[in-house]
């Protein structure tokens, strides 16, 4: 199997998860599903009997766990909303916690959009956090972080250059990369000093708050340490995809900072507060730009991509409102050619007025029944190969399931070379795909060959066709030429000894 020595497989760990859900209820679990992960390692189940349901979570870095069991215990002691640990196994890789729902703020947001109950739940979300960072900051023990203890000078230099090298030197953009790494240091030897120092969340956005049963409930806290506080709320009210309207974000922040007293809070100096607040911002965007670089250009991941736009958006906005942050000219000249219209354009995903010639048929089909002949006036196509992949449907725990199921999408991603095979399909597809658009051809197709056509080759069309939409602006449609003839669950033979 492809997959590094002692790296448990996806049945060894639904199996450690029921296990202790076994332990802790005294109740089988009757379903276990997997829950879509997207930046971490960790690995998220769904497990319930009857009425009883937990959160089954799996994670190799067990100094990482650590990390969020001791903040988990010391923010539920000031009574701040956070998920219930109950049970851990003995190795502290796997963990079980309450379950608060599906919903998160961001969720609203996009239902909703800019209501008042909308507004209500920020307000509430920054008075938990102000809680969060002067009441139970107070008491932290830093030494339990499990990476850094504090967002130090060296800290905020990394996130810069986190930015310099996973997105903007990816651009093609001419710059003099000595002076900007100066102007850099510079930066972040400014903020560095900037006090006071709270518990910062560190990645303090709407979708790490679920909102279930009327409460806020903060989740993915692991990654906290010492810091300005002024980052949090920089990275709640300046998240890109929730775009918030100004005149909240100036509502918001006021409200923080009134709602300090309530705490009693040792006096501070509000010029000196939104002074900071301000240069946060501009270090959020650019570290933000720097995950989606890294996780969208270089990993391909589509839901990476498509927040490039907004994120660009987002930080033009901030430069036109902040004409002398950075006020450093080499850095501020970047990025005001970053967020040009025509990279804006690059990295819109919206349908524009003119509807995009090329449609791409991608398909998943099965070698027993055949390559399928490709239709259209240009012919030809591509036709990828996933058998040399290792087959979930040689297991048991995936044989009834599909290449749409989570559980199999984590197989083929941690367990395979999927995600290889997957970034040289990306790179190979991208070369057509661009000079078709080039040349006003209206047609191309790509299909994914598997023996059963069920797991890798429906796992493969379905990612490429995301890719594309994310990437492009043409048609895709996705077809799986096998699914009449997939083995599913209900389908299941009586004879438990059947193969």
């Amino acid at each position: 199997m492809s997959m590094i020595a002692n790296k448990a497989t996806t049945a060894q760990i639904t199996a450690t998860l029921e296990k202790l859900f076994e332990e802790h209820f005294d109740k089988k679990p009757e379903s276990i599903e997997a829950l879509a992960v997207s930046g971490s390692d960790r690995r998220y189940y769904r497990i319930t009997s009857g009425s009883t349901v937990a959160i089954g979570t799996y994670n190799t870095n067990v100094a990482e766990n650590n990390t969020y069991f001791y903040f988990t215990e010391l923010f539920r002691r000031h009574q701040i909303n956070v998920p219930e640990i109950y049970h851990r196994s003995k190795d502290r890789r796997a963990y079980l916690q309450q379950d608060v729902g599906k919903t998160t703020l961001f969720d609203l947001v996009i239902k909703e959009g800019y209501t008042e109950n909308v507004r209500k739940l920020y307000h509430k979300a920054l008075a938990q956090l102000a809680k969060v960072q002067w009441v139970a900051g107070r008491e932290a023990d830093y030494k339990q972080c499990f990476s850094a203890r504090q967002f130090d000078e060296k800290a905020i230099m990394s996130d810069l250059l986190y930015f310099k090298y996973y997105f903007a030197d990816l651009q093609g953009i001419p710059y003099d990369r000595s002076l900007l790494i100066s102007e850099m240091e510079l930066l972040s030897k400014d903020l560095g000093r900037v006090q006071p120092q709270t518990f910062m969340y560190r990645d303090f956005q709407s979708r790490n708050i679920m909102v279930h049963e009327g409460k806020l409930y903060f989740i993915d806290f692991q990654g906290g340490m010492q810091g300005p506080p002024q980052y949090d709320i920089a990275s709640l009210l300046w998240q890109a995809r929730a775009q918030l309207p100004a005149p909240w974000k100036e509502d918001l922040l006021n409200s923080y900072i009134a709602s300090l007293a309530d705490l009693h809070v040792p006096r501070m100096d509000e010029i000196y507060f939104r002074r900071g607040y301000v240069q946060f911002v501009l270090v959020r965007l650019l570290q933000v730009l720097g995950a989606y670089g890294f996780r969208g250009l270089l990993q391909h991941k589509a839901h990476f991509i498509t927040s490039i736009g907004p994120a660009l958006k987002n930080l033009e906005t901030f430069l036109s409102g902040h004409p002398q942050t950075p006020n450093y000219p080499e850095l501020r000249s970047l990025l005001e050619k970053i967020t040009s219209r025509d990279m804006q354009d690059r990295y819109a995903t919206a349908i524009t007025d003119k509807e995009p010639k090329l449609e791409i048929q991608v398909c998943s089909f099965s070698y027993k029944g055949g390559i399928p002949k490709a239709s259209g006036p240009h012919g030809g196509g591509y036709v990828f190969d996933c058998r040399g992949l290792l087959n979930p449907g040689r297991y048991a725990a995936y044989k009834y399931l599909t290449g749409n199921d989570e559980l199999v999408k984590q197989f083929l991603e941690r367990e395979t070379r999927m995600p290889d095979f997957m970034n040289h399909v990306y790179a190979l597809v991208s070369i057509n795909v661009e000079d078709y658009i080039a040349r006003g051809f209206e047609q191309l197709s790509i299909s994914f060959g598997c023996t059963g056509g069920q797991h890798r080759s429906v796992y493969a069309a379905n990612e490429l066709a995301k890719h594309l939409r994310a990437r492009y602006n043409v048609k895709v449609e996705v077809t799986h030429l096998n699914e009449k003839k997939w083995l599913l669950a209900d389908e299941q033979p009586t004879d438990t000894n059947a193969h």
